[in-house]
């Protein structure tokens, strides 16, 4: 019977650490996509403030993002498939050596698909926006909330829920915003348009990111 009850435990531990390991994915991956952003050049003007979005492919292939708002110096740091963890990792290149002025934030969306519970993914925000903070206490920073997609949207709920985490976090802290792009994206009965996507029904199309360019557009004012 001890021999049971210790091969239970065995096996438990067993299934959690396969269970952590499915969560998790190796930040290298992204080197390259991330050294490219870091090479980019921009010839800014010195008398506009620098705004970064930072966070995975929603950010990436919103290509217009610099034309949207002209009266400021924008940065598109986008790399697909990210997770707040590899932004964690990869702060100091897409985020601290642009010294943003404001600071857009969009990640959960994968590490919501890729199983992690809300609270987790909460967790490492407010890591992020802890670093952020420190080295600049002045920048302004706003949480983009997880999106809504047809793709994705059996995990309605626990997007929801991520939301939920998000928007208390930004109403806790000084100098941090909650920008919810999920409202303006739902019909009156709460259901997701279904003409703001292109053909994979999870990336945004044109009309997608007039929804976000409208809904963003209120924290640069």
């Amino acid at each position: 019977m001890k021999h049971l009850c210790w091969f239970k435990v065995i096996l438990s531990v067993f299934l959690l650490f396969v269970i952590l390991q499915s969560n998790a994915q190796d930040p290298k991956r992204f080197q390259k996509a991330v050294e490219e952003l870091v090479k980019k050049e921009y010839n800014f003007s010195p008398d506009k403030e620098v705004v970064v979005f930072a966070g995975s492919s929603s950010i990436r292939m919103w290509k217009d993002v610099q034309a949207a708002y002209p009266e400021y110096n924008v940065i598109n740091n986008g790399f697909g498939g990210s997770h707040f963890s590899d932004l964690i990792h990869y702060y100091r290149e897409l985020i601290a050596i642009r010294r943003p002025d404001i600071l857009f934030i969009y990640e959960g969306d994968n590490d919501i698909f890729s199983g992690k519970n809300p609270k987790k993914v909460a967790d490492e925000a407010r890591q992020l926006i802890n670093k952020v903070h420190q080295d600049f206490p002045e920048t302004k920073i706003v949480l983009i909330s997880a999106k809504p997609s047809l793709a994705r949207w059996k995990l309605k709920k626990e997007y929801q829920q991520l939301n939920r985490y998000l928007e208390k976090l930004a109403k806790k802290r000084e100098g941090l915003e909650y920008a919810d792009v999920w409202k303006a994206m739902v019909d009156e009965r709460g259901d997701v348009y279904t003409d703001i996507f292109v053909d994979d029904n999870l990336h945004l199309n044109e009309k997608g990111y007039e929804i976000w360019e409208e809904v963003i557009g209120k924290f640069l004012k």
